[in-house]
């Protein structure tokens, strides 16, 4: 039996996923946290096999980067990444910091039971595609990668300038980017783009 931990702060995914390893054959539950700022200390002092780690936690911890941190001091111990933010960026984060598999959460490619036990048995199991969101007018993938950069960057709030800065672009280059992301999704303001951009998910800043 897998001793599997599960880190999420959403109550209705915790009861979902609490019931999976429950009925499971091939697993057993070792904890559930609701935040994943705490899920590294769990594992040093309880022994655990798989986690289930949600992306955004409680407190603002980002399970992304303690499921990378993870990995890095406990190696044996394998991780899904289990999200239903579609965020353009998670999946190549969670591949580069080595986190053994990814699933969504709002997508039926998948069934996450099988995506555990593949996980358990070496398989780094990563979605195909990603849930398509619309902005606006558009698909996310209608945007470029560097749109898609200053839409982060936009979601802060702060002026070009500062944004252009980050991101090591001109202020010419950023207002340019923004005017055209507009024409695109059909928005009036950069307000509303960004907020439209957090609403959906498409990008999240400080996780």
């Amino acid at each position: 039996m897998y001793r599997t931990l599960i880190v999420d702060d959403d109550p209705v995914a915790k009861k979902l996923f609490t019931l999976f390893v429950k009925d499971s054959r091939d697993f057993t539950l070792a904890g559930v946290l609701e935040s994943a700022g705490v899920a590294e200390a769990f594992c040093l002092g309880n022994p655990v096999d798989l986690i289930l780690m949600d992306i955004c936690t409680a407190g603002h911890s980002s399970g992304l980067e303690a499921a990378v941190k993870i990995k890095r001091s406990l190696p044996d111990i394998r991780i899904v990444i289990v999200t239903s933010q579609p965020e353009v960026d998670f999946t190549d984060r969670a591949l580069a910091g080595h986190v053994d598999s990814f699933y969504y959460k709002t997508t039926e490619e998948m069934d996450l039971l099988d995506v555990m036990r593949r996980t358990m048995a070496g398989e780094s199991v990563y979605p195909g595609i990603r849930p398509s969101v619309t902005l606006g007018l558009i698909c996310e993938k209608d945007l470029t990668e560097l749109e898609i950069k200053i839409l982060r960057e936009l979601t802060s709030g702060d002026p070009t300038r500062p944004i252009a800065a980050r991101l090591h672009l001109s202020e010419h280059t950023v207002n340019n980017k923004i005017n055209e992301m507009l024409s695109k999704t059909g928005f009036p303001t950069r307000t509303k783009l960004a907020c439209a951009a957090v609403d959906s998910g498409i990008v999240i800043r400080d996780i």
